[in-house]
């Protein structure tokens, strides 16, 4: 997956916010919380991942800073969990120094980013960094926002899940301002 162009969630210009926030809810099936932009676009061209609030609306402490939404994706990474891989990985931890300072580098990178949003009591980590792999949606979220060479393990599952994106869309996206003023005249 390449990394593509991330947009502000506070350019709105086009509607472009709105559309994107649409398609994520078509991805989840519910309307997604404390969206802050569009961290990373699939290969289709829609969001796949979302950087999010390190707060919710109502001050709740939410530690997700990206967030996984594309289904093909999420279904990829998950069936490499459901193959035991986290367990793998954990276990490299232990055997591997060099790529134990790599992910706990990959934990000082993305704790950095979600507290230059806001510090959240303890700093809570995400995704079982920087001791074990305990979610990979998060890690290969992070690699997908930060780009390849920054979370070992985010790197590896997006390798092995393959482009989700290759088939097309996940979702039918709504209408672009552009396709609404074409239709309406």
């Amino acid at each position: 997956m390449s990394a593509d162009a991330v947009d502000d969630v506070g350019d709105d210009e086009a509607g472009g916010l709105a559309r994107d926030l649409d398609v994520v809810e078509r991805q989840l099936g519910r309307r997604p919380r404390a969206v802050r932009r569009v961290a990373h676009r699939c290969s289709c061209g829609l969001p796949d991942v979302v950087e999010t609030a390190p707060r919710l609306e109502d001050g709740t402490p939410f530690p997700t800073l990206y967030y996984l939404t594309c289904p093909r994706a999420t279904a990829a990474i998950s069936r490499l969990e459901g193959a035991g891989v986290m367990r793998e990985m954990t276990a490299r931890l232990g055997e591997d120094p060099k790529l134990a300072a790599a992910y706990r580098a990959a934990h000082a990178d993305y704790l950095a980013r979600r507290d230059a949003l806001g510090e959240l009591q303890g700093d809570p980590g995400a995704g079982g960094m920087p001791d074990r792999v305990k979610c990979l949606h998060v890690l290969a979220a992070h690699s997908l926002a930060a780009g390849p060479g920054v979370n070992p393990f985010g790197d590896e599952a997006l390798s092995a899940a393959g482009d989700w994106g290759a088939r097309g869309p996940c979702v039918e996206p709504p209408p672009s301002p552009d396709e609404q003023k074409g239709a309406a005249g």
